[in-house]
């Protein structure tokens, strides 16, 4: 319910010029009963209806018409308050006397009233069965509208009123005729005050302002505010109605083009036609069939001129890519696999053989959820070539996809349809390129992925790798489920700990090691001599390469734990062997070790070697790497000092490696008299352990053994045997723990020349899974204490 003055909707207020109070001195006033009005505010020198529906004000309205006829008016500060108080109301009311009350069909009354003058609200007084306040009646400013600075603002506030009238469209002509023929200033200043439709509060700001001339002036700055909105209004709406009459005339020129296109047979229909023809020849599901032909008939809706037609469009046109529910039929030869994988990559008996155990379940049962491999090794060992040997191997599409530096989620999930150049997720993208829903998926360097503002892509990819889930994959821009069930998942890695723990424990991890000497040698032979030779234009019989050359490329110039570097230098080898056939230079036969510097220039690498044993406090470890094995060395000297000896680290020790020399020295403070040792020394003697190679970061604990027989060499004055390396994990009880990376550090062991390799007992496992031929020349003791090492190390 809402008090208002009607004559908004009907008609103008009309000024006062005549009426009068005779019986009643309107400075002696000091008590009025007070009505409340909602969304109007009333001022003096003019008369308007007041339509009253409140219970409350209804009583007030009739006693006051039954007695004086004057009360006073105020606006509220919140037109919802239904019975508000002294907080309420504004402060600045006006006096009214009441001319007329009028009985409505609907229990409301409008009254009649004449504004007369202002006046302050100072408190409430009795709030039942109406409000009645104390006032302060306001005093009127004497003004002299004669000056011609009042002239000038009288005729501008007449101006700005007719301009907005006419600019307006919602107020009543007939107010433009009331102004301009108005000649009290006063009266044409509340009468644009009462009648324009500023908001409440700024007509209560108006109303509270005491000076003449200052009111004058904030309404001018009032009427120029809305004249300025009305423009910008204005201006919009004739921009509206531009665009409106443009897509009126582009539609129409549209359809002329649609009948020209139609009469050359190559309109819009035809390729929508074409769509539902491609549609039909798809094996998707019934839901999947209503969806697609629910939005080709929004498609057909749209006008081909609107952006949203191309992105739906484009969006139809990439379901009908994508191969749902087709499938390459896989070839169930055991065999005929077993060939193509042996023929590809030599060892990596592992993956061979859990290839052909899934190609052996499929045979028997028919159909299963393909597994998700993770397999994780050295670089250059062929985690990724592997892939597409297993394509082909089981007769199935290949798809490559490099995780390496992804950042955004949308990339495997693909963005919405919403923006602006939108496109499915590369899993999608691949699947449309393989043309089949079962293909071979690499997912290559899974472990180099990174996570930024733009989302996680190693959390997307769980539901990728999911064999729970994956049989309902969402792409945000398909917006429908996708079958990566029967999708054959490979993901590669170098570093296991990179990954997250949730997407690792979706994957089966299978390890592929590096080679070690005689693998190599005969990938080599085998695969990479043939392959550049081929490459290269090499005439066959031309040359051949000596085993024992192919042994010196591989020790004396690569150092890795793949082959890439071997192919590298092999691909160099033949280049120069061309350009030698080419010119008709002589060219040897077979190329030998000592041929090697005409092709490869000088020697690269140097063999390591463990012969600096003569020195007491010098052992050889055995360290594990990103591209394989390495032999390092440990060397601790001790240097007198008179009290407070030190243990002093160098050789760029990371901090693991660092508590392990800690623990070694603890150990043997502990253990001195079972390692008959003069305790006196640890006060006398400052203890320093380097490991040389400085630039190169050296981290992680298995170099715990190496470190403690080093420092028991030094103290006790026994050298180390000949010939013999070591790696395990110390404990401070003297304990040897097993450690990783066993393969590569035994192939590092045979460069160097060791003959004795000490590990810990539990480490016997990794040797046992390695060929026996691959072993020769190299003895194994095993160990479950720092003593045994001592024994076995010690001369």
């Amino acid at each position: 319910m809402k008090e208002k003055g009607e004559e908004h909707q009907v008609s103008f207020t009309s000024l006062i010029t005549d009426l009068d109070m005779k019986n009643i001195d309107e400075n002696n006033i000091e008590s009025l009963p007070i009505l409340p009005l909602r969304n109007m505010c009333v001022f003096p020198n003019v008369i308007l209806p007041i339509s009253i529906k409140r219970e409350k004000s209804v009583k007030l309205i009739r006693s006051v018409f039954s007695k004086d006829k004057i009360l006073g008016v105020i606006a509220q500060r919140d037109e919802n308050v239904e019975d508000p108080q002294f907080n309420d109301l504004y402060k600045e009311g006006t006096l009214v006397r009441v001319i007329r009350l009028l009985e409505m069909p609907d229990n409301s009354v409008t009254a009649i009233v004449e504004a007369r003058r202002r006046f302050v609200l100072e408190e409430i007084t009795k709030s039942k069965p109406f409000l009645v306040g104390k006032i302060l009646m306001l005093p009127e400013e004497e003004f002299d509208e004669n000056t011609r600075e009042n002239i000038a603002l009288k005729e501008s506030i007449k101006d700005l009123s007719v301009q907005v009238i006419t600019k307006s469209g919602t107020l009543p002509n007939e107010m433009t005729f009331e102004i301009k023929n108005s000649e009290s200033f006063l009266h044409l200043l509340h009468f644009v005050c009462s009648n324009f439709p500023l908001k409440v509060k700024s007509k209560q700001r108006l109303l509270g302002i005491d000076s003449v001339e200052k009111r004058a002036y904030t309404l001018l700055q009032m009427l120029s505010d809305e004249l300025q909105l009305l423009d910008i209004k204005n201006s919009i709406q004739s921009k509206a109605r531009m665009e409106i009459d443009q897509q009126q005339k582009e539609y129409f020129l549209q359809q002329q083009i649609k009948a020209i296109k139609g009469e050359l047979g190559d309109d819009e229909d035809s390729h929508l036609n074409k769509m539902k023809i491609a549609a039909k020849q798809k094996k998707w599901d019934k839901k999947m069939k209503e969806y697609f032909d629910e939005e080709i008939e929004k498609l057909d809706r749209l006008n081909p001129s609107s952006p949203d037609y191309s992105v739906g469009m484009t969006y139809l046109e990439c379901l009908l890519k994508l191969p749902w529910n087709e499938y390459t039929k896989d070839k169930l030869d055991i065999k005929f696999a077993q060939k193509i994988l042996d023929r590809d990559h030599f060892g990596i008996e592992k993956v061979k053989e859990r290839i052909l155990e899934y190609l052996s379940v499929l045979k028997m049962k028919g159909d299963m959820k393909s597994p998700i491999i993770c397999l994780y090794g050295p670089p250059g060992v062929g985690k990724t070539s592997l892939g597409k040997s297993i394509a082909e191997s089981l007769n199935r599409k290949y798809v490559r996809m490099s995780l390496g530096g992804l950042h955004d989620e949308a990339e495997i999930r693909g963005h919405r349809r919403t923006y602006i150049g939108s496109m499915p997720g590369r899993i999608i993208q691949g699947i449309q390129k393989a043309g089949s829903s079962n293909p071979v998926f690499v997912l290559d360097e899974i472990d180099k992925i990174n996570s930024d503002f733009h989302g996680d892509p190693s959390s997307a990819l769980l539901e990728v790798l999911d064999p729970e889930q994956n049989n309902n994959f969402h792409d945000n821009y398909l917006d429908v489920d996708y079958d990566l069930s029967k999708v054959l998942f490979i993901a590669t890695a170098n570093n296991l700990s990179a990954i997250p723990r949730p997407l690792l424990d979706r994957m089966e991890l299978i390890e592929v090691n590096g080679y070690i000497q005689e693998e190599k040698v005969e990938i080599a032979s085998h695969y990479l001599i043939p392959k550049q030779m081929e490459n290269h234009g090499v005439p066959k019989k031309s040359f051949s390469i000596s085993k024992s050359a192919i042994d010196k490329i591989i020790e004396s110039y690569t150092r890795e734990s793949g082959v890439r570097e071997l192919d590298r230098k092999i691909a160099k080898l033949m280049r120069r062997a061309v350009k030698k056939i080419a010119s008709d230079e002589e060219m040897p036969k077979v190329i030998k070790p000592e041929n090697l510097q005409d092709f490869l220039d000088k020697e690269e690498y140097f063999r390591d070697t463990c012969d600096a044993n003569e020195v007491c406090g010098v052992v050889t470890g055995l360290a594990w790497t990103a591209v394989g094995g390495e032999v390092l060395l440990i060397e601790s000297a001790l240097s007198k000092v008179k009290s407070g000896g030190k243990l002093s680290l160098t050789g760029n020790l990371g901090d693991v490696m660092k508590e392990s020399a800690v623990l070694a020295m603890e150990y043997i403070k502990s253990h001195a008299d079972e390692l008959n040792i003069n305790e006196e020394l640890f006060d006398t003697r400052n203890v320093h352990i380097h490991v040389p190679e400085g630039a190169i970061p050296k981290d992680g604990p298995s170099a715990g053994i190496t470190m403690t027989t080093a420092l028991v060499s030094s103290f006790t004055g026994r050298k180390v045997k000949k010939h013999i390396a070591m790696t395990g994990e110390v404990t401070l009880q003297g304990k040897v723990l097993p450690v990783g990376g066993i393969k590569e550090k035994i192939l590092a062991a045979k460069r160097a020349g060791v003959t004795t390799i000490i590990l810990c007992e539990k480490n016997r496992r990794d040797i046992e899974d390695i060929k026996p031929e691959y072993l020769k020349g190299v003895k194994f003791e095993y160990v479950s204490n720092v003593k045994e090492v001592i024994d076995l190390a010690l001369v």
